[in-house]
C-alpha cells in the first residue's frame, strides 16, 4: 500500500516542481487516481490463491555490465537478453558518445553460467560515426540461429529530421545472424526494401528482444517487435503532422525471408510481443496516448494483423520502454512477466509484475529498485531465475553535484521465488 501512496505523493510533487499543480485538468486527476486504485487491488487483494509472502534465504546476482565513464565508450544504454538453444546467456547494450544519435555502436557480453561470470566487452556492429541501435535478437531453437535486428541511420541525423522526412539519409532496419552462439557475427543485410513503408519516417525495432512462437498453427515463425512514424493529419510528433505507430516483422522460413505486419496505431511504439497461452500474440506498447499506462494490441493469426488499441492501467508507464516474458510453467500455475518504472511520471522503482491468467490481471509486484531506472530486458535462465538487464542511475557526477541517471547497466538474477516472498530487494 505504501509503494503506491509513495507513488502518489512523488507525482504531486513533480507536479508542484514544475509549477503545474494548480493547471492540470480534472481528466489527469482522474486518470491517476484510477491507475492507484487498480494496482491497490491487484496487487494488494489477499483474494488471489497464487500470491505467498514467506521469507526465504536464496540470493539475487547483482552484476554491473557496463558502467558510464568505464570502457571505450562515454556511455551505455538500451538493454537485451536473450539465451541461446545451448543456454548461453547474450547481453546486448549500445555504446554511446552521446545521446539518442551520432556514433552509436552494438556491443555484446556473454555469460555460460546463468551470468555469474561474463566475457568481456564484444563490438559487433560499428558503422564509423553512424548510428548502429536498438539491438533486437530472436533465438531460432529448430537450428539453434540466432537472429539480430538493429536500425541504422547518418550520425549526423537526428529523430525529428527523420521523422520529418528532412534526414540526409533514411532511418534503415538491418539484420544479421549468429550460428556459434555471438562468437561469429555474418555481415549484416538492409532489410528495408521489403521491411520499410515509403510512407514512414522513423524506424526502430524493438527495443528487447523477439520471440518464436512455441504453439500452434504458427508454431516456429520468428517474429521481431518493430515500429515507425507515418503521416497523420491528427498528429503533433516532432513539431509535424505525423504519429508514431507499431508493426511486426516475421518469417515462416527461419529467415530466409521475413515479411511485414499491419500496423498497430495510433500512439504507440517501442514495443515488445509476447505468446499467450491461449494461441494469441500480444504486443505490449509505450503510449504515447496520455493514459499514463501500457497500450496493448492481440493478433489471433501469427501477428500478421492486430487489433485496436487498448490500455491496461495495471501496467503504469511514463512513456519508457518495458519488458514482457512467458516464463512458462511455475507450480503448476503458467505464467507472464513484466518489467519497467511504475510510476505515471518520471522513471524511478523498476518494478517486476505477475501474471497467471494470460495478462488478464497482475496479481504479484515487486519493487526491484526504488531509484532511477529506465529501460529493461526480461529472460528466463537456464537455472529457472528470472534473469533481467536494465538501466540504472545511482552516484554523483565528477563535481559531486548532480544524480547520475544511465549510470549503470546492471544484470540480477533472480530466483523466483523471491518475486513472490517477502524479501525487500536491496541492490
Amino acid at each position: 500500500m505504501g509503494f503506491f501512496f509513495l507513488n502518489l505523493i512523488v507525482v504531486f510533487v513533480l507536479l508542484k516542481k514544475k509549477g503545474m499543480l494548480f493547471h492540470i485538468n480534472k481528466k489527469f486527476i482522474f486518470s491517476i487516481l484510477i491507475i492507484f486504485l487498480i494496482n491497490y487491488n491487484q496487487v494488494y487483494s489477499n483474494n488471489s490463491e497464487h500470491i505467498k509472502t514467506p521469507k526465504i534465504k536464496k540470493k539475487i546476482i547483482n552484476k554491473t555490465l557496463w558502467k558510464k565513464g568505464e570502457g571505450i565508450y562515454n556511455n551505455y544504454r538500451i538493454p537485451s537478453l536473450i539465451v541461446s538453444k545451448k543456454g548461453t546467456l547474450l547481453a546486448f547494450a549500445e555504446g554511446r558518445e552521446a545521446g539518442d544519435t551520432g556514433d552509436i555502436d552494438v556491443l555484446l557480453k556473454i555469460s555460460y553460467d546463468n551470468g555469474l561470470s561474463w566475457s568481456d566487452e564484444k563490438i559487433i556492429l560499428d558503422d564509423a560515426y553512424n548510428t548502429i541501435g536498438n539491438p533486437t535478437p530472436v533465438v531460432d531453437f529448430q537450428s539453434g540461429r540466432i537472429w539480430l535486428f538493429t536500425t541504422w541511420n547518418n550520425g549526423k541525423d537526428n529523430e525529428s529530421q527523420i521523422i520529418n522526412k528532412t534526414s540526409l539519409s533514411p532511418r534503415k532496419p538491418y539484420s544479421c545472424y549468429s550460428d556459434d552462439d555471438g562468437i561469429t557475427w555474418s555481415k549484416p543485410v538492409d532489410m528495408s526494401t521489403n521491411l520499410g513503408d515509403d510512407s514512414w519516417g522513423w524506424y526502430a525495432t524493438g527495443p528487447g528482444i523477439g520471440i518464436q512462437i512455441k504453439n500452434g498453427k504458427y508454431k516456429d515463425r520468428l517474429l521481431i517487435p518493430a515500429n515507425h512514424s507515418y503521416d497523420y493529419t491528427k498528429g503533433k510528433i516532432r513539431g509535424g503532422p505525423f504519429g508514431y505507430g507499431s508493426h511486426v516483422i516475421y518469417s515462416d522460413d527461419y529467415g530466409k525471408s521475413w515479411k511485414k505486419s499491419s500496423s498497430i496505431r495510433p500512439g504507440c511504439n517501442e514495443s515488445q510481443i509476447v505468446e499467450l497461452n491461449n494461441g494469441y500474440l500480444m504486443m505490449n506498447m509505450r503510449s504515447y496516448n496520455n493514459k499514463y499506462s501500457r497500450a496493448i494490441s492481440i493478433s489471433s493469426d501469427g501477428g500478421q494483423t492486430w487489433s485496436e488499441i487498448h490500455h491496461d492501467y495495471q501496467l503504469v508507464e511514463s512513456r519508457c520502454q518495458a519488458s514482457v516474458l512467458n516464463y512458462g510453467n511455475h507450480n503448476g500455475n503458467k505464467l507472464h512477466i513484466f518489467s519497467n518504472p511504475s510510476v505515471p511520471i518520471g522513471r524511478t522503482n523498476m518494478t517486476i509484475k505477475i501474471s497467471f491468467d494470460d495478462c488478464k490481471s497482475w496479481n504479484v509486484s515487486k519493487q526491484i529498485y526504488s531509484g532511477f531506472s529506465a529501460y529493461s530486458c526480461l529472460t528466463k535462465l537456464p537455472n529457472g531465475n528470472i534473469g533481467l538487464l536494465f538501466e540504472m542511475g545511482g552516484g554523483k557526477d565528477d563535481n559531486n553535484s548532480k544524480d547520475l541517471r544511465y549510470n549503470k547497466m546492471v544484470f540480477l538474477s533472480i530466483p523466483i521465488e523471491v518475486i513472490f516472498s517477502d524479501n525487500e530487494i536491496k541492490l
